[in-house]
């Protein structure tokens, strides 16, 4: 199967994610608290064992000046402190409205920044299967982990905002299929791509290592139950195992 193949499975996978809210109006929401819990911690360990582990060592690599990928892993983390704080970007774990920080005239405003960050996604595994097979399954695990927990989220804040269960899953739908049009845009570059490559890595590897601090890990600290910290960081481990095996 083809480089471009593999982009384009891996994509409408990740895409598909986005109608994970449909399973979650029938589980008992004990169950769903449980499962996102599980979850979050998967998706931590996930996203800084493949920014660490694959991205960052490739990302060196690629550059004979070591100065030029640490500053697009500093841009990458820049970039989505920026979406988060003027589009009013949060990832909601939660189930809970206390949890989401959301207002109802944010359901537009989230989707737009979600069409943003899934043409990101694209990009980024695009750019990943670029550079190897392992490396684009890697990466795409990593969004898919973290993808999952976040839709079920984006899927509550937009009925939450008004929308009816069959608009939200339709239009969150709509928005992750912008994923398509980043991994298109890497393949027009052509052989542009081998240049702009090294550069889309490292800035994922920016966006996963502030994602998963910023967004995922405080979700974690908000419990200092011993036994649900201990299930934590033995999912965390498991999602740096996972990512370690690919």
């Amino acid at each position: 199967m083809s480089i471009f193949m593999y982009t384009l499975l891996s994509v409408v996978i990740v895409s598909l994610i986005s109608l994970i809210g449909t399973f979650t109006l029938s589980i008992n929401k004990r169950v769903l608290d449980r499962s996102i819990f599980f979850l979050v911690s998967l998706a931590v360990g996930a996203l800084f064992g493949d920014a660490i582990v694959h991205l960052i060592p490739e990302a060196f690599a690629s550059f004979e000046n070591t100065t030029t990928p640490a500053l697009f892993i500093i841009i990458g983390i820049f970039t989505f402190f920026i979406l988060e704080k003027f589009l009013h970007w949060h990832h909601c774990h939660g189930n809970h409205d206390s949890d989401c920080d959301v207002v109802r005239p944010l359901g537009r405003l989230i989707l737009f920044s979600d069409g943003v960050h899934n043409f990101l996604d694209g990009a980024i595994i695009a750019a990943a299967y670029l550079v190897s097979i392992e490396v684009g399954i890697a990466t795409t695990f990593a969004i898919i982990l973290h993808e999952i927990p976040q839709e079920i989220g984006d899927f509550g804040v937009l009925i939450h905002s008004g929308y009816t269960r069959a608009r939200a899953l339709f239009v969150n739908f709509l928005s992750a299929l912008v994923a398509i049009l980043g991994a298109g845009f890497v393949f027009l570059l052509g052989d542009m791509s081998q240049d702009v490559t090294p550069a889309l890595i490292a800035l994922a590897a920016g966006s996963f290592l502030y994602i998963a601090g910023s967004d995922l890990v405080p979700e974690l600290q908000k419990t200092s139950d011993v036994k649900k910290s201990a299930l934590q960081f033995i999912a965390i481990i498991i999602g740096v195992g996972l990512v370690l095996m690919v």
